[in-house]
């Protein structure tokens, strides 16, 4: 079959929406769905500058849409089913096995570098040329996209499917670190760097769930944002950064939530927590970290979570539940663009015009 997807050459090029050819229908265990709305992430957009990732390549990891086609009859999803796509696992390895898919054995492989290799050559441009076998088990930028079953979290179909996506992986990192990694409860405090759309999923979860949140970041809009949201807003410039946060925690900061990748804020961070706190990482890495003296004292730890240490098939309808009863509005923070628009997608999303910009496969044709 024919498609449009949006596919990255080159680190250097823009997104091209061309025409793409699937050359064969669901293996056994995999389904063909339309997508009907993809989330841009910044991991997404990170593949430009970490010349790791195989280009080129249709990318995309937070689709959602309809079933179209099951390979094989263990699928357990049926044509015109709802689903949510999120990353990719074994599902064999000792931590998939344990309800950890996010530390799978094969995480990298499956989602950064390639995606599985069986049938790799069936996904190709209108020329005949090779792309990158499968982004995240998605490449949802894209009309259609062919999926492992296990990737795919059913929905209900009165939800708008075309909003949902980011549930899988943006929103589900955010909200899963607040709600899984830490157990945030009533009466618990948290800081939480960086008010994108991850920080901002923790603040919303947060919020649901009683603690009293600090938000930080250098953009005012972004920080009346999360005050909306019922953080307390916090400017990244503040003198005594860490200081002003055990004031406003009344002591520290049990739990801090880092989504900048920033070595100062990091140390800020992990000063700005009480004694036994815990500091959680979201943004890689990409330079060493020193630490300031005394930041580890006290019992104070730091970890890096990935995916928000989340089973997508638990964590995603956690998530709708809690939007249907009005406490987790992801959709506030969503702007919608044609396929066709994704550049302008991509331009807005760095200059901090969009918070989640949701890309919509099939208003490429109108």
């Amino acid at each position: 079959m024919r498609f449009d997807a949006a596919v990255l050459r080159s680190s250097e090029s823009r997104f091209t929406v061309e025409e793409v050819i699937l050359n064969a229908g669901p293996a056994d265990g995999e389904i063909l769905v339309r997508i009907a709305g993809c989330g841009m992430c910044r991991t997404d957009l990170a593949v430009r500058r970490s010349g790791s990732s195989p280009l080129p390549a249709v990318l995309g990891h937070e689709g959602a849409g309809v079933v179209v086609e099951t390979g094989g009859p263990h699928t357990g999803l049926s044509n015109g089913d709802h689903v949510v796509l999120s990353f990719d696992s074994c599902g064999q390895c000792r931590n998939c096995l344990g309800a950890a898919p996010a530390y799978c054995d094969s995480f990298a492989s499956l989602n950064l570098f390639g995606g599985r290799t069986e049938k790799a050559a069936r996904f190709t441009d209108a020329a005949g040329g090779e792309l990158a076998p499968r982004w995240f088990g998605q490449s949802s930028f894209a009309e259609y996209a062919m999926v492992p079953a296990r990737n795919a979290v059913r929905v209900d179909p009165s939800l708008p499917v075309d909003l949902l996506g980011p549930l899988g992986c943006g929103f589900l990192t955010g909200a899963g670190a607040v709600l899984s990694s830490f157990g945030v409860g009533p009466g618990d405090t948290l800081a939480v760097f960086g008010a994108g759309a991850v920080g901002l999923a923790a603040v919303m979860a947060a919020g649901a769930s009683g603690a009293v949140t600090v938000a930080v970041d250098r953009y005012p809009e972004r920080l009346a944002i999360a005050e909306r949201y019922g953080a307390i807003p916090l400017h990244a410039a503040s003198t005594d950064l860490a200081g002003r946060i055990q004031r406003l925690t009344d002591g520290g900061a049990r739990y801090a939530l880092d989504t900048t990748a920033s070595a100062q804020l990091i140390n800020d961070a992990l000063r700005g927590l009480r004694p036994t706190g815990h500091l959680g990482l979201v943004a890689r890495l990409h330079t060493a970290l020193p630490l300031e003296p005394g930041a580890l004292d006290r019992g104070r730890r730091i970890t890096h979570i990935c995916e928000g240490d989340a089973v997508p098939g638990l964590m995603i309808p956690r998530l709708i539940a809690l939007w249907q009863a009005g406490r987790f509005p992801f959709d506030e923070l969503i702007r919608t663009y044609p396929l066709a628009a994704i550049n302008e997608a991509e331009r807005d999303c760095d200059a901090g015009r969009v918070v989640k910009p949701v890309l919509l496969p099939g208003e490429s044709r109108r």
